[in-house]
C-alpha cells in the first residue's frame, strides 16, 4: 500500500537520520521512496518564507501537495519535518487523505537535542542568532495522535531504526 511516512519532532531527534534508514530498509525490499527532508524543502521550494506561523503554515501545506503528487509515482513518502503543531500535522493528514498518512513521533527530549546539536541551532538560538527556535523560543506540540512513537535518546540509532522496520512491516 502507497503511504507518506511523516516524521516529527524537535530539532536534533533524529528524523533525518531514521528516515535515511527508512529509505535503505525500503530499497532493500525493492519499494520505490523517496525522502522529502524539511531542511532542503526551506532552502529551495519554501526560501521564500520565514518562521512565522503563516510561513511555516504554507512549508506544511506545500510538503504536504508535493507528498500527495508523489505518491501517485511512488510507493513510499519519507517526510522528516519538525511540524511543530498539532493543526500543522493535520493540515498534512487531510491533504495526503487519512489513509496514506502515517505519523512517527520522535519523542526525543530536548535536552538530549541540544546535546547533539547537528546543525548548531541551539548555539545559535542561546547566542540569539536564531529567534523563535522550535523547543526554545516556539513550542512544540507533542503529538497527541501518532501510529508510532520512538525515543531516540533510549536505544542506538541501529536498533531505532529496527524498531521502525519492524513497524513498517507489521502494518504494509
Amino acid at each position: 500500500m502507497k503511504k507518506v511516512i511523516w516524521f516529527t519532532g524537535l530539532s536534533g531527534s533524529g528524523k533525518t537520520t531514521l528516515a535515511k534508514s527508512l529509505i535503505n530498509f525500503f530499497n532493500k525490499q525493492k519499494f520505490s521512496s523517496v525522502l522529502i527532508d524539511g531542511d532542503d524543502v526551506r532552502s529551495g521550494l519554501s526560501s521564500d518564507l520565514n518562521f512565522s506561523e503563516v510561513s511555516r503554515s504554507e512549508n506544511i501545506r506545500r510538503i504536504a501537495e508535493v507528498s500527495k503528487l508523489l505518491l501517485k509515482q511512488l510507493d513510499y513518502i519519507i517526510v522528516s519535518t519538525i511540524s511543530p503543531t498539532e493543526d500543522l500535522r493535520e493540515t498534512a493528514k487531510k491533504i495526503i487523505g487519512h489513509k496514506f498518512f502515517t505519523l512517527i513521533y520522535l519523542s526525543t527530549p530536548l535536552e538530549t537535542c541540544i546535546t547533539r546539536d547537528p546543525k548548531g541551532l541551539y548555539k545559535k538560538s542561546e547566542a540569539g542568532l536564531i529567534k523563535d527556535l522550535t523547543g526554545i523560543g516556539s513550542k512544540f506540540d507533542p503529538p497527541k495522535f501518532y501510529d508510532f512513537k520512538i525515543d531516540t535518546s533510549d536505544h542506538t540509532e541501529i536498533y531505532s531504526a529496527a524498531l521502525l522496520a519492524n513497524f513498517i512491516e507489521m502494518h504494509q
